[in-house]
């Protein structure tokens, strides 16, 4: 090990871990699968990896922890972020959570591939806590290893990014590593396990604290805990709302409500979907939290979920993402109700959640059209005249969307393009031209006016329109499909599509001159390859 590299990252990463200082530890110190009661973590150091060695960082994400380039090119970080290397004021630990999965309480969940090395203060005074998953088994691994192998670390690492640039509220990624180890998997779930090269990320955000982490507490009648716990949260990560009393655990609520509502808009913006929105998927600072089987609309269908675990009930499809973030929220309101002791005002802020998710929504949909502002008189029925029109026919939305933006529409009806040049115009947007019938067109020919007489209404001319859009609906998305080719390249040791994909992502509303290929339409060859359509 290189000492002076050692030392520099020690003196670049300030930490200060209020989490293992401030709450109660897990007093048992066996890396043992059990019930952790009366608790918030268990200290547990990760499993040393093989020969591991760096495929990808994020420079943003380095710059904000104040690491350089050159650190985190070096064999010290991949050490320090493999597990291999713990820091002094590093104190690693995995914390306890339950949740809803599915609609059903699970029990104690917990952090059982992740493991946190600590909490970290920028130069600017922004709290990040690191952690890194993948690293080895914990108390609450259940049936699992606690190990990541380096399909879904790619897809995670990859994912996080990109929706940061995207403008969406989520987790972050700092560097993908590979542990040189293999682990066993079963993709499919079918008996047939396979092994697969092991991999780690190392995730930041300012807080990973969940839904989930409050309803265990609850479930378990810790109420002293969760009086602590809740406490040192509004404390830590809701400075802004005061000292913790029944009228700040409200505001706080009402807080978690309304950013839920703005993130899952942002969701709608773009086509992201989930795929799991347990509870202990959920994050009290309205953030995207754990990418396991998520995707993006491809071809514009409401009830599509990624999740092959889902694919009966599409609990977690797109169009139905708002409401189970709504049933999520009125669980953590009945896991903190003991600290209110009202369901009133809890009522209350599941209302600002409705209110304040269409509000947002219908402001974001007046941009992501280029109106001025949403209309209640006519815009309902132009977006859904447009939701309607996209399900029609198989329609890659990311595509139209992009491709309505560059349509000139702001002329009089005598120089509006006939139905050919329009078909013409959307076709990259189209999966089967076959579907292109006599209704279809008629419906888009319609749509289309209806659309421009509205644009020509708020008088905003073509060109402002077009950047107006641009800036909310991405030409480049992290499709499933292009992240399995990268995986597969991965797989065979070129790691060079990883960081072309980071490379491209980090501006997703922009023209990038030979990067065409990459906002292109879902191939008929993914369709329905495992890794390219659904996920388990």
């Amino acid at each position: 090990m290189n000492s002076q590299d050692i030392t520099q990252l020690e003196n670049a990463l300030h930490f200060d871990n209020t989490y293992t200082r401030e709450l109660p530890a897990d007093p048992e110190n066996t890396n043992e699968i059990r019930q952790v009661t009366n608790a918030c973590y268990s200290r547990v150091q990760p499993v040393k990896a093989g020969a591991p060695k760096l495929v990808a960082y994020s420079r943003e994400m380095a710059e904000e922890v104040g690491l350089s380039s050159e650190l985190c090119e070096s064999g010290e970080f991949v050490q320090v972020f493999s597990g291999n290397n713990v820091l002094s004021g590093m104190d690693p630990y995995a914390t306890c959570y339950g949740g809803h999965q599915f609609g059903r309480w699970a029990g104690q969940l917990g952090d059982g591939r992740v493991i946190n090395l600590g909490e970290i203060v920028n130069k600017e005074g922004r709290r990040w806590v690191l952690q890194l998953k993948g690293a080895g088994p914990t108390p609450y691994s259940r049936m699992g290893d606690g190990f990541a192998v380096l399909r879904s670390s790619i897809r995670e690492f990859l994912c996080s990014e990109a929706m940061y640039h995207l403008g969406i509220p989520t987790t972050r990624a700092l560097s993908l590593i590979t542990t040189g180890d293999q682990v066993i998997r079963d993709m499919f779930y079918d008996g047939n396990p396979q092994l697969e090269p092991g991999a780690i990320v190392c995730r930041t955000a300012p807080s990973f604290t969940r839904f989930g982490n409050f309803e265990i507490l609850a479930w378990r009648g810790e109420l002293d805990l969760l009086c602590r716990f809740t406490d040192y949260t509004i404390r830590t990560d809701f400075p802004h709302l005061g000292e913790p009393s029944k009228e700040v655990y409200c505001a706080w609520f009402d807080e978690i409500c309304k950013t839920t509502a703005e993130m899952i808009v942002h969701w709608q913006r773009t086509g992201f979907v989930h795929g799991v929105m347990n509870t202990d998927n959920m994050s009290i600072l309205g953030l995207t939290i754990d990418y396991g089987p998520y995707g993006w609309l491809e071809d514009y269908d409401p009830d599509w979920t990624p999740n092959t675990t889902d694919a009966q009930g599409r609990r977690y499809r797109f169009d139905n993402q708002h409401e189970i973030s709504k049933w999520n929220l009125i669980q953590l309101a009945n896991a903190i109700h003991p600290l209110i002791g009202e369901v009133k005002p809890l009522e209350e802020s599941i209302q600002t959640y409705v209110h304040h998710l269409r509000d947002t929504w219908q402001r974001m949909m007046a941009d992501k059209l280029g109106l001025v502002g949403f209309n209640k008189e006519s815009d309902h029925t132009l977006i859904t005249d447009m939701q309607v029109l996209l399900q029609h026919v198989e329609t890659d939305m990311t595509i139209f969307f992009r491709r309505l933006a560059a349509l000139d529409v702001h002329s009089h009806a005598a120089h509006s393009p006939s139905v050919h040049d329009l078909i013409e115009h959307f076709s990259d947007a189209y999966y089967v031209s076959e579907q292109l019938n006599d209704e279809y067109k008629v419906r888009l020919d319609t749509w289309i006016e209806q659309y421009r007489v509205r644009v020509n209404n708020d008088r905003t001319p073509d060109d402002l329109r077009r950047e107006k859009m641009n800036k909310v609906n991405p030409k480049y998305v992290f499709r499933n499909y292009i992240a399995q080719l990268a995986i597969d390249k991965a797989e065979q040791g070129d790691n060079s599509m990883v960081n072309e994909l980071l490379e491209v992502l980090r501006n997703p509303y922009d023209e990038q001159p030979g990067k065409d290929e990459l906002s292109q339409r879902r191939p008929e060859w993914a369709r329905h390859r495992a890794g390219s359509a659904m996920l388990s």
